[in-house]
């Protein structure tokens, strides 16, 4: 019996050995097929390709797509059982952005995106379902909205700003990475302001270890099954998007009861109750995503497309305004001639407006270093890119903003916030290029709001604080976590540059 389970198994063999190169063989096949006369790797290991390089060191795997892309303006690879194409040309990536639609390209903002973030997440609508949601959304970004966005986040800013300068003078003034601090900075601010006051504290704090969780699994294969980081992320998400949804029962009830909105969703509510209250009296049905679940989970969007993305600003923000101390002179220049710490009074938006100068170091932070340096689509079926090249049905492209932000730009390597001044204008010249807050019909709805953060923190930070970096070589190497930060975390000593901090309260 063991002699003839021997002799089974040993002739079983050779057939599973050959099985196996057979569909190496056949992978190998699809991949050179696909690929073409792109440029790119001639041989990917079997099932995962160059997955585990692109995980093990993503700075250095995106950097090579990028190099292989320079003459025809994209390069080709292949990452866990899926083709994928790398595009770096600003033209090329317009193409892309300009077809979002059923029946060309699918916005997907992660490789396996809809796996975490679920299949009716708004970046993967299109067509006039897409339109309708955007108009809905759109409310919650009117002037008088963001006014009161803006003073949320300055009281929240300078309470952590005052608590950075704590730690680092509390440890004889030794630098301090604000890396994860920023983070749990903006996490307080996108929690405050979208749903303000419908979350405990105790529900903050879940919602905190929840975002980290999901943080870690953008970043990890992905492998679906309990104890790994993206099944973990895909439940953390599910949990999030079931703590929004409780936030938007309590504010339909507020704003059902005339309460003046506080916060994003009170904003979102209040209209979209009248256009229940509209379809109810023209005996029509309920309208499209107005139920508690679906606003949870665009709220969860929100949220990922403001925490990460902001935290990356940010942190280059206080990198670069180190490294260009004249820009940093300015800045604090312009902020005094219309702020002082001393008023105890918020930063208003007719004095944010009017800080040009600010503004243009805002807007050259988002060029020089796009947070979000990569916008994955997927290809719904097989699509001419060039005369000489059509993209495969099925295969991920990942359009490079990072890459268009140094094309057509003045001396793009150098960090030049007077190229957005109003002699220069390079943000209308180059507009093109300019593709931090994405292109077409899934521009970013929150651009507005994401910019005011970063200028008022920048104005903020700059006015109150004195900081030194301490430099070290490849400390302002780019790290994703997924958005892309400094290598160093960006690490600072602080001190208090005015005499006290203002009092600010919305009283």
């Amino acid at each position: 019996m063991l002699l003839s389970w021997a002799t089974f198994l040993s002739a079983l063999v050779p057939c599973i050995i050959s099985f196996i190169i057979f569909l190496v063989l056949v992978e190998q096949t699809s991949y050179l097929r696909k690929k073409g006369g792109a440029p790119g790797p001639v041989f990917v290991l079997p099932f995962i390709g160059n997955a585990i390089s692109l995980v093990r060191d993503p700075t250095s795997f995106w950097d090579t797509q990028s190099s292989n892309s320079s003459r025809s303006g994209f390069s080709a690879n292949y990452i866990m059982g899926r083709f994928m194409l790398y595009i770096r040309d600003t033209n090329l990536s317009h193409l892309v952005f300009s077809n979002v639609r059923p029946d060309a390209f699918l916005l997907v903002g992660h490789p396996f995106g809809k796996k975490l973030f679920g299949e009716h997440n708004l970046i993967y609508m299109s067509g006039q379902e897409h339109k309708d949601l955007r108009r809905r959304i759109a409310p919650n970004f009117t002037p008088r909205a963001l006014s009161t966005y803006t003073s949320l986040q300055q009281i929240i800013i300078l309470k952590h700003l005052k608590k950075w300068e704590s730690l680092s003078s509390n440890n004889q003034n030794k630098p301090i990475s604000l890396r994860m601090l920023v983070r749990d900075m903006n996490l307080e601010t996108s929690q405050t302001v979208f749903v303000g006051p419908y979350l405990s504290e105790e529900a903050r704090e879940l919602f905190k270890l929840d975002y980290n969780l999901f943080n870690v699994g953008l970043m990890k294969l992905p492998i679906d099954f309990p104890g790994f980081a993206f099944h973990n992320a895909r439940l953390a998400v599910d949990r999030l998007a079931e703590t929004l949804s409780e936030c938007a029962i309590k504010s339909k009830t507020k704003m059902d009861n005339n309460h003046e909105p506080s916060c994003l969703i009170d904003f979102w509510m209040q209209e979209m109750l009248k256009e229940i209250d509209a379809a109810k009296s023209a005996g029509e049905p309920v309208p499209p995503h107005t139920s508690d679940a679906e606003i949870g989970g665009h709220l969860f969007d929100f949220l990922f497309a403001a925490q990460d993305a902001s935290t990356s600003s940010l942190l280059w923000a206080v990198a670069l305004l180190d490294s260009h101390p004249e820009v940093l002179l300015k800045v604090r220049e312009e902020v005094s001639s219309f702020w002082s710490p001393r008023s105890d009074t918020l930063i208003n938006t007719e004095q944010l407006r009017e800080m040009k100068y600010t503004q243009a170091v805002a807007r050259e932070v988002l060029r020089y270093r796009a947070p979000a340096t990569l916008v994955p689509h997927i290809a719904v079926k097989d699509f001419a890119l060039t005369e000489s090249y059509t993209i495969p049905k099925g295969t991920i492209v990942f359009p490079s903003v990072l890459d268009s932000s140094f094309q057509g730009f003045t001396d793009p390597a150098r960090f030049d916030p007077d190229r957005f001044s109003e002699g220069r204008q390079e943000d209308q010249l180059f507009k093109k290029n300019f593709l931090t807050f994405g292109a077409g019909a899934h521009q970013c709805v929150g651009q507005r709001y994401a910019l005011n953060h970063l200028v008022l923190f920048i104005a903020l930070f700059s006015a109150l604080l004195d900081f030194k970096r301490l430099r070290a070589d490849g400390c302002d190497g780019i790290v994703y976590n997924p958005t892309i930060s400094p290598k160093d975390g960006c690490v600072v000593s602080l001190s208090r540059r005015c005499t006290r901090y203002p009092d600010l309260s919305l009283e």
